[in-house]
């Protein structure tokens, strides 16, 4: 690829001006005249019966414009999973009853956000309280408190069950008895939220029969499709504008209910409404990342190779199904890609509980499997006397292989990322270092490693991107794409790579994105295949419009077209470079002969294109995704004994993406990464009591910052190619890496102190307990042994 100009360099980001300067338009920065400000009440009530709502008074304040409850909607449902097993099962206003702290029950729009406040105060509601349960193993027992039926297919004698995902593959107890060592352990991951800066903003205006919305999200065309069936609009009837995204990290996929109510209030009143979430409405009321427990039994051979594994996940989703669903099946992905595992059985269950509903976040279940993965291998290979690195190298999936669900892995490149972590981090000389011989002092290091693999780009709604590119006159190009830059660098990539098709410079290209009304349709930012689907669509696209310059200088030179070449916005013959005509000829030269084609490319691009539909998440039977990535983390972490407290000190993150389109934006995506699972080993934690929120602001919610970094060092291996004209196969980098270093960390923790940690997150006084009890455990005297043993 060392040919190559644009791609694989680490061009300046198109969207960096506008962010330093200030420029950058985010949907608070919007402005409409006469815009209203609109409030949500919220259930102060986990679960409770809706007796009676009375909005006269707040109807009545002067400067209201108007109220709504569930009573002025359509009864629409929406969800984020919305398919005839799992059917939409929310309504954007509570009808009947609430089911969590902060549910939806009735918004207001008014003339300014203080009579907003005052209208929303006025509302009465009698509720009528209800037993509530918030765990879900308990909210599972036969006899618990009733959130909602379980799903009528799941025929175990649990209660609240939203969804289960179940699959098995060889024989998994002929695999226990021929294994040489069985091991069974339970994990538990914590509640988190995503931490965006940006808080949920939507500002709608109703104005001549067309429903304007400017939001933070993560994808306009998802946005638009619910939107329209919860107003029963037609899809042409409403239009997602562009704004920069302030931070989403899953959290801003799916309908939000102040979406829909700006929008209401709006169709209501004539005039835009603006919603603005609060920061404790957040963390609150708004969804957060999936909290798993997870038991894993594994059976190995004496030399660590895996034979048989049972794997039960049970997922907290809160009131509603929302993501619950998903990440059940996600975990089941995530246990299949990185090992060959001969012998499956799983079965995860999503439950209902009174809390609010679950999103996904960074990883979407990878962080929470890989943790218990990773950390019962550790585990396995010390009491068989095997080192970290070697039991992962001996079940590493190779290139090639298939996977059980009929993927394939391609050109895996797992065992040289693991060879590579272990050499360049000195692993095996590190490791168990501190443990042998304790330093002078209360600090103690170790090293762990964990690794982790992703998909990249898979069939949900609406499956497929297309990108159109049009030439200018000069020879420059505008490109129209629906792809929504959320920070991970999309239009910087799609540049990259249609002046890398058309042979123009990075300025010459200018993107129009992110508009449901002028741009083409696009998957959006979160299933971690914008580069992959979308960035294949602008190759395409560009190509398309890179042969029609070519076909139209080739009738003009007399030169054939495979003797011509593109550079520097100039068609050339390869035999007599003097034959050439510049694009701004030649388009010129399209128009005068071609009935006025301006030179518009075409290219629309969709994963597993010969793939009906996506894999069943209730069986999980189908194809899955035609991209996996594979990583390898290192970490070297520091603690206190004395005190408890760990840091992470230094990561290592070796990486098989394919190839980087732009590696500054690789290296960005990773230290966003090793920042993220930092905070969820030892920092973040949403704190709850009986369905209510303990720590609902920055202070009380401890993120990491700039002091609490680590280095963080990476390294590449390259196992596909760009070559101009030909379809691509490259591999996510936004989502994975938050994976395997989670792992890395708690056995790194080990490592350090010998304290085995079955939970997120980390925290001091986990290790100081475990150390505790491992002091008590050596002052026990050892069991005498019988005489004549």
């Amino acid at each position: 690829m060392s040919d190559l100009n644009y791609v694989g360099k680490s061009w300046r980001r198109k969207d960096g001006p506008d962010k330093v300067t200030g420029k950058a338009v985010y949907a608070q920065d919007v402005k409409l005249p006469g815009t209203l400000a609109g409030r949500i009440l919220r259930s102060p009530h986990p679960h409770a019966r809706i007796a009676r709502i009375d909005t006269s008074r707040a109807r009545a304040l002067p400067g209201v414009k108007a109220v709504i409850t569930v009573d002025d909607t359509k009864g629409i449902r929406h969800g984020f999973v919305e398919t005839p097993r799992y059917p939409a099962d929310q309504e954007v206003l509570a009808r009947g009853k609430v089911v969590y702290v902060g549910e939806e029950v009735a918004a207001v729009a008014a003339v300014d956000q203080i009579t907003a406040l005052k209208a929303v105060e006025l509302i009465e509601v009698e509720y009528e309280e209800l037993p509530a349960v918030f765990d879900p193993v308990e909210a599972m027992k036969p006899g618990a408190p009733e959130v909602h039926p379980s799903h009528p297919k799941v025929t175990d004698p649990y209660a609240n069950v939203g969804g289960k995902s179940e699959t098995e593959w060889g024989d998994v107890e002929r695999g226990f008895a021929e294994s040489d060592y069985v091991r069974e352990d339970r994990f538990e991951s914590h509640l988190r939220t995503h931490g965006y800066l940006e808080p949920h903003v939507t500002l709608a205006h109703w104005e001549g029969g067309k429903m304007n919305v400017w939001t933070s999200s993560m994808g306009a065309f998802v946005k638009r499709a619910k939107l329209a069936r919860t107003l029963d609009l037609p899809y042409s009837a409403v239009r997602i504008h562009k704004t920069y995204v302030g931070g989403t990290f899953g959290g801003k996929i799916d309908l939000y209910s102040h979406e829909y109510c700006a929008a209401r209030l709006s169709m209501i009143t004539g005039r835009p409404v603006r919603i603005v979430a609060t920061r404790e409405e957040i963390f609150s009321a708004y969804r957060h990342g999936q909290p798993l427990a997870m038991e894993i039994k594994t059976g190995v051979k004496k030399d660590g190779t895996i034979v048989a594994q049972q794997i039960r996940v049970i997922n907290n989703s809160g009131g509603f199904r929302g993501s619950g669903v998903v990440v059940i099946f996600l975990a089941w992905g995530f246990t299949m890609i990185p090992y060959r595992i001969p012998n499956l059985r799983y079965e995860g269950f999503s439950v209902y509980t009174n809390y609010p509903v679950r999103a996904p976040q960074r990883g979407h279940g990878a962080p929470q499997i890989r943790f218990a993965i990773e950390s019962q291998l550790d585990r396995i290979a010390e009491e068989l006397g095997i080192d970290p690195i070697t039991i992962r190298l001996r079940n590493a999936r190779l290139p090639g292989e298939a996977l059980p669900n009929g993927d394939n892995v391609h050109n895996a490149g797992l065992a040289d990322c693991i060879k590579v972590a272990a050499e360049k981090s000195g692993f095996l000389e590190k490791h168990g270092r501190d443990r042998r011989s304790p330093p002078q002092g209360t600090i103690r290091r170790g090293i762990g490693i964990g690794v982790s693999a992703y998909m990249g780009g898979t069939l949900i709604y609406p499956n497929g991107s297309a990108v159109i590119v049009k030439m200018n006159d000069d020879g420059s190009a505008v490109v129209l794409t629906g792809a929504i830059d959320i920070g991970q660098g999309s239009e910087t990539v799609i540049s990259q790579i249609v002046a890398e098709e058309l042979a123009i410079g990075m300025d010459d290209v200018k993107i129009v994105s992110s508009d449901t009304d002028t741009t083409p349709q696009d998957i959006g930012a979160w299933i971690s295949g914008m580069t992959y689907v979308t960035g294949n669509a602008a190759r395409q696209a560009a190509g398309n419009a890179r042969d029609k310059l070519v076909a139209v200088a080739s009738e003009r030179l007399g030169v054939p077209v495979g003797d011509l070449a593109v550079k520097d916005k100039v068609v050339y013959s390869t035999r007599d470079p003097s034959a050439r005509m510049t694009y701004r000829e030649v388009i010129a030269a399209s128009v005068a002969t071609r009935r006025g084609d301006t030179v518009i490319g075409e290219g629309y691009w969709r994963t597993m294109r010969d793939e009906p539909n996506h894999p069943s998440l209730a069986t999980t039977k189908g194809r899955w995704t035609e991209n996996y990535a594979f990583s390898a983390q290192v970490a070297e972490v520091e603690v206190d004994i004395e005190t408890g407290e760990a840091r992470l000190v230094k990561a290592l993150t070796v990486h098989d993406c394919g190839f980087p389109v732009n590696p500054a934006l690789v290296k960005g995506q990773i230290d966003g990464q090793i920042s993220m699972a930092l905070g969820h080993a030892f920092m973040e934690e949403v704190m709850t009591k009986d369905g209510y929120t303990l720590n609902p602001n920055w202070l009380d919610y401890r993120m990491p910052t700039i002091h609490n970094m680590a280095v963080s060092e990476d390294a590449d291996v390259i196992t596909e190619q760009y070559r101009v004209g030909q379809p691509y196969r490259t591999k996510e980098v936004g989502e994975g890496l938050v994976s395997g270093i989670l792992a890395a960390m708690a056995n790194a923790v080990y490592d350090a102190t010998g304290v085995r940690l079955n939970s997120t997150p980390f925290t001091a006084e986990r290790i100081l307990y475990g150390l505790k009890a491992l002091e008590f455990k050596a002052k026990q005297p050892k069991p005498k042994e019988k005489v004549g043993a």
